[in-house]
């Protein structure tokens, strides 16, 4: 059995232009959520938090606990995508660029449009890059097979976003209103956009069973 899932045989080349599109997406969106400073995503929390503490910046950490999620991958028997592969290194590489880009806006005007641009486009690149069927984020893995052993994924997802919140706002990661908005309107635009973007389903009505959340 390889090591890693193979590439879905049918519209290789629309699979492989929407997963990179989608995670570019998604790391300029995470950016945008980072430099509006009102509140970030359970896991983004987390690795500000890290990155304050270490020095590295937020997309170093964002890589590097990717690779430490893929490792825990192995006794649950996952087996990662080239999508998982490019998630764990594209997403931070991004996140770092867009920061460094575009630069912290100044008013709260700004931050708010930051925050709002950052949420929607978040959905859409999640519809994107889920939608190419080419493996699930290293964090997605990891839910999905803790919750194969036995586990509702709803329970599973609940009790590591709650523990990596908690963990990135004791580090001083940054929670706020912004955390409150992502949790409650990603699901809603994934819910929406996955089915719009999967490649090959024949039945939008069908979304498939994945965790909005690519990071």
């Amino acid at each position: 059995m390889s090591l890693i899932l193979p590439v879905p045989s049918d519209r290789r080349p629309r699979r492989i232009v929407q997963l990179y599109s989608g995670l570019v997406l998604y790391g300029f969106s995470s950016g945008l959520l980072v430099l509006a400073r009102l509140g970030l995503d359970p896991w983004d929390a987390f690795h500000q938090g890290l990155a304050r503490h270490t020095g590295l910046t937020i997309g170093t950490i964002t890589i590097i606990i990717s690779g430490v999620v893929l490792l825990l991958w192995i006794p649950l028997r996952q087996r990662p995508g080239i999508g998982t592969l490019s998630n764990a290194i594209l997403i931070g590489l991004m996140i770092d660029l867009t920061i460094n880009l575009v630069g912290y806006p100044q008013t709260l005007v700004l931050r708010c449009l930051a925050l709002g641009a950052g949420v929607g486009l978040n959905g859409i690149a999640t519809g994107l890059y889920i939608g190419a069927g080419m493996g699930p984020g290293p964090r997605d893995g990891l839910m999905t097979g803790l919750a194969a052993r036995g586990r509702s994924i709803r329970v599973v997802r609940t009790a590591i976003e709650i523990t990596v919140l908690a963990l990135g706002w004791t580090l001083g990661g940054t929670v706020g209103i912004g955390t409150l908005i992502y949790a409650l309107s990603i699901g809603p635009i994934a819910h929406v956009t996955i089915p719009l973007f999967t490649v090959g389903r024949t039945d939008p009505a069908s979304p498939p069973d994945a965790h909005p959340s690519v990071s």
